[in-house]
């Protein structure tokens, strides 16, 4: 892919993967839209980015995604590329009943509806342009479900599905479809937890993106570090010790909560 003379648009490009999207992108000369659902995170954006154009929009929200096509498309006819980066993940009890049905469905929502959403809308437009991509933020845990987030697990899962379809049907077309798949990475997701994650596991920002983007250049179709091929080599050979594994840091999430 041509990155320097493209018109991308970065969905979560306030904070993590997608702001470093932005900030390397910039530093290619990509023209570079963002979006977010936080004003104020968007003005920050701003403020660290200037020549980048921000839009408030929920891709969690079919009519704002209507909206925002209609204004970006206007204002930029040239755009050619789509990162569909946000993403929601949450440590979840699936016992716990304080949850009710609208939230326990907001990673679903946003991972995992919001892309089918944002591709399905953004197509017919990119289907025009003479060279156009789509790129999918899917997830290691796509190859070894999380049991402490049982549901970011399953929309990540659901991602690498889509995009794997996505990218047969539009094989003879002139878009090309990406898959970005994340180790753990060190970002915001993770604030909020009552346990966090280990460091010494965990992978820059600006080191996956560094590999994303020189995927993107030699048009490689997964966008992935090296310790992804290990993943998907035990997820093979070696499931449940990786299922065990993970599960491990559920119950001592669980036996943390328990005492607070």
């Amino acid at each position: 892919m041509d990155l320097k003379n493209s018109t991308i648009l970065i969905t979560g490009g306030t904070s993590g993967i997608g702001l470093e999207f932005v900030k390397q992108l910039t530093e290619l000369g990509s023209t570079i839209i963002v979006t977010g659902r936080k004003l104020d995170a968007l003005n920050e954006t701003k403020k660290q980015f200037p020549n980048v154009h921000t839009f408030q929009s929920d891709v969690s929200n079919a009519r704002d995604i209507e909206k925002l096509y209609k204004e970006v498309t206007l204002q930029f006819p040239e755009l050619n590329i789509i990162i569909n980066n946000a993403g929601l993940m949450r440590l979840i009890d699936l016992q716990d009943q304080s949850l009710d049905l609208e939230n326990i469905n907001r990673e679903i929502a946003t991972n995992l509806s919001g892309t089918v959403q944002m591709v399905h809308q953004f197509l017919p437009h990119l289907l025009k342009q003479k060279s156009a991509a789509i790129v999918n933020v899917s997830s290691g845990i796509a190859f070894m479900s999380y049991s402490a987030a049982p549901i970011y697990s399953a929309t990540k899962a659901g991602v690498r599905a889509y995009t794997q379809s996505l990218r047969l049907q539009l094989e003879d077309t002139n878009v090309k479809v990406f898959e970005m798949i994340p180790p753990g990475v060190k970002t915001k997701l993770q604030d909020d937890w009552v346990k966090q994650p280990n460091e010494s596991m965990m992978m820059n920002a600006d080191d996956m993106v560094k590999v994303a983007i020189n995927g993107l250049l030699k048009d490689k179709k997964e966008l992935k570090p090296f310790a992804i091929n290990i993943i998907k080599l035990a997820s093979r050979l070696i499931p449940n010790v990786l299922l065990n594994f993970g599960h491990r840091e559920f119950k001592e999430i669980k036996k943390l909560k328990n005492n607070q």
